[in-house]
C-alpha cells in the first residue's frame, strides 16, 4: 500500500469515527456566517460573538488546546480551541479534523498575547472531510516552502491551485473580474449584449479551420463557430445600432503560451468608423484597469494616454528597409526580399518568401517577423492588405489596402478591428476570391455566406467593429507569462496511464 493510500485510509477511519460521534461532516446542509475573514478582521470588536466557516489550512495542537487558521479562500482568521470550552465529544471531533477539512465555528473575537486577532471557539461543526493530503506547504514571514509547484499538476487540478497558491488564485479571479468590467463598460454605453449561434452551416468571420459535428435532429453536418462577427453584423442590419457578445469560439488550430482563441469579445456600432473604434478600445482598457486594479497603470503599462497610431507599411520600412514600392506587387516583394536578410536577428524568425501565394500574406508575415516584437507600448497598426482582410472596407486613398487596424501591447496582438464592409457587391466579390483561394488549398479561406449577403443587401449602415481575445486581454492585464495562467481549465494533452505510473 502506498503512503498516499495509507493516509487516505486514516482519514476514512476518522470520517467513520466522526459519524459515530454524530458529527457527520457531509450531513450538514447549511452554516450561517457573519462575514468573510477580511470583514471580521476589519470590523473587529473585542468580545463580539461571531460565526465563521472555512477550510483548515494550519493546525497547532498543545495538549488540551489548539490553534488553527481557517481560510474562506480570500482571507483567513485564527481559531483558538480548548477542550474545557468545547466539551468532551466536540473536542474529540475536533481532534479528528485534518488540514484541508472545512469547519464552522462560533465564538468570541479576542486578541492573543502575540497580538493576533482570533476567535475563541465555543462550538464547532465539521462541514467536510478532505480525504486527500492537500499540498498547502509551509509559510513564514511571507516565504513559502513545498506546496504545489508542479505546473502540469496546477493546470490539471486547478482546485488545488486555487486553494494552495494565492497568487495564482488572484490571477484567475482577476480574469473573471476583467470580464465583468468589460460587460459593465459596454452596458454603460448603451450596447446590447446578445447571443449568436454556436452551431453553423458554414462557420465564417475569421481565417481558421473549424471543428465539425453532426446535428441529429436535422441530419446535417454543422461547424462550431470560429467568430461572432457575421451574426452580430446581421443584427446591425436589423437596425440595432450597438451590439456586443462575449462568447466561446472554436478554432481547430495550434495553441501556444500566448494563443488560445476560445473566448472572445466582439462589438459593432452603427455610424462609427475605424477612428471611433480606436477610441473605444482605449476607453475600454482604461475602464477595465480602473475597475479591477484601481489604476490605469498595470505592470508598468500606462493606459491613461492615447495609443500610438502607426501605418503598417511605414512600420515595415522602418524595421527591415522594404519600401511601399517594394511591396507594390508580389513579384517586386519577392525580388526585394531576395536581396536582403530575411531573418529577424533578435527573434530568429525567418521569412520564406517563395512560400507566399499573395502579397497580403507576405506583408503580414513581414509584420509578424520584423514589426510585432518592437511594439511594446500600446500601439495601433493601421492599413492591412485586402487579401487578408475580406470583411474590411477598402481604403479609398490606397488601392489594395483596407480600413483595418490591429492593436498591440508587449509585442502581442490584442485586438483586430475594421470599418466594416456594407457594400453587398464588394462583399460578394471578396467572398468569391476567398472561395478561389480555398479551391487552391487554403483551408482557412473564408467560405461563401449567402445568408449574410442577403442581410447586407437589405442595407447595413456604416459600421465599426472590433474583436478582442478575452484570454489574451486577461493575460496582459494580470501580468501572466503564460496563457494557461488565466484559464481555469486549460485544454491539456491526456496523460498516458503507463507514463503516469
Amino acid at each position: 500500500m502506498s503512503e498516499e493510500q495509507s493516509l487516505r485510509d486514516i482519514r476514512l477511519e476518522k470520517l467513520a469515527r466522526l459519524r459515530e460521534l454524530g458529527a457527520d461532516p457531509y450531513g450538514v446542509e447549511r452554516f450561517d456566517v457573519d462575514g468573510s475573514a477580511q470583514a471580521l478582521l476589519e470590523g473587529f470588536e473585542e468580545g463580539k460573538t461571531v460565526s465563521f466557516a472555512g477550510r483548515i489550512i494550519s493546525m497547532r495542537l498543545m495538549g488540551k488546546a489548539a490553534f488553527a487558521h481557517i481560510s474562506d479562500g480570500d482571507g483567513r482568521i485564527q481559531g483558538y480551541f480548548k477542550k474545557d470550552d468545547l466539551g468532551e465529544t466536540p473536542w474529540e471531533a475536533f481532534r479528528l479534523l485534518d488540514i484541508g477539512d472545512h469547519i464552522g465555528v462560533t465564538g468570541e473575537l479576542f486578541t492573543t498575547r502575540t497580538g493576533e486577532k482570533s476567535i475563541h471557539v465555543r462550538t464547532i461543526v465539521p462541514l467536510s472531510k478532505s480525504l486527500q493530503t492537500l499540498p498547502l506547504g509551509k509559510e513564514k514571514d511571507g516565504q513559502q516552502w513545498y506546496g504545489l509547484t508542479d505546473v502540469q499538476e496546477r493546470y490539471r487540478h486547478r482546485h488545488l491551485d486555487l486553494v494552495c497558491n494565492p497568487e495564482a488564485r488572484k490571477m484567475l479571479l482577476d480574469r473573471s473580474r476583467i470580464v465583468s468590467a468589460v460587460r459593465n463598460f459596454f452596458d454603460s454605453r448603451g450596447y446590447l449584449e446578445v447571443e449568436t449561434p454556436m452551431l453553423q452551416m458554414h462557420a465564417g468571420g475569421a481565417a481558421a479551420r473549424t471543428f465539425a459535428t453532426h446535428y441529429n435532429a436535422y441530419d446535417v453536418d454543422v461547424e462550431l463557430r470560429i467568430s461572432l462577427e457575421l451574426y452580430l453584423k446581421r443584427i446591425i442590419c436589423g437596425d440595432v445600432p450597438k451590439v456586443y457578445e462575449i462568447g466561446r469560439v472554436f478554432r481547430n488550430e495550434g495553441v501556444s503560451n500566448r494563443h488560445n482563441p476560445e473566448f472572445t469579445l466582439e462589438w459593432y456600432e452603427a455610424y462609427a468608423n475605424l477612428e471611433n473604434v480606436m477610441e473605444t478600445v482605449e476607453d475600454l482598457f482604461r475602464s477595465a484597469c480602473t475597475e479591477v486594479f484601481g489604476s490605469t497603470t498595470v505592470h508598468g503599462l500606462d493606459f491613461s494616454k492615447p495609443w500610438q497610431r502607426v501605418d503598417l507599411l511605414g512600420a515595415i520600412e522602418k524595421q527591415c528597409g522594404l519600401t511601399a514600392d517594394d511591396l507594390s506587387s508580389l513579384e517586386k516583394a519577392k525580388a526585394a526580399l531576395g536581396k536582403r536578410e530575411v531573418v529577424n536577428p533578435t527573434t530568429g524568425k525567418r521569412i520564406k518568401a517563395e512560400d507566399e501565394q499573395h502579397l497580403g500574406g507576405l506583408i503580414e508575415k513581414l509584420l509578424e517577423v520584423f514589426v510585432e516584437p518592437t511594439l511594446q507600448e500600446p500601439t495601433f497598426i493601421v492599413g492591412y492588405p485586402i487579401e487578408t482582410s475580406p470583411l474590411a472596407k477598402k481604403d479609398p486613398a490606397r488601392a489594395g489596402f483596407t480600413r483595418r487596424f490591429e492593436g498591440y501591447v508587449l509585442g502581442r496582438e490584442v485586438c483586430n478591428a475594421f470599418s466594416e464592409i456594407n457594400d453587398p457587391q464588394d462583399q460578394r466579390e471578396r467572398f468569391e476570391q476567398q472561395v478561389r483561394e480555398r479551391a487552391k488549398g487554403d483551408a482557412e479561406a473564408h467560405p461563401m455566406d449567402e445568408e449574410f449577403l442577403f442581410a447586407l443587401e437589405g442595407g447595413m449602415p456604416p459600421t465599426g467593429g472590433c474583436g478582442i481575445g478575452i484570454d489574451r486581454l486577461a493575460m496582459l492585464l494580470t501580468g501572466a507569462e503564460h496563457l494557461r495562467e488565466v484559464l481555469l481549465f486549460p485544454m491539456m494533452k491526456p496523460v498516458d496511464p503507463e507514463e503516469e505510473d
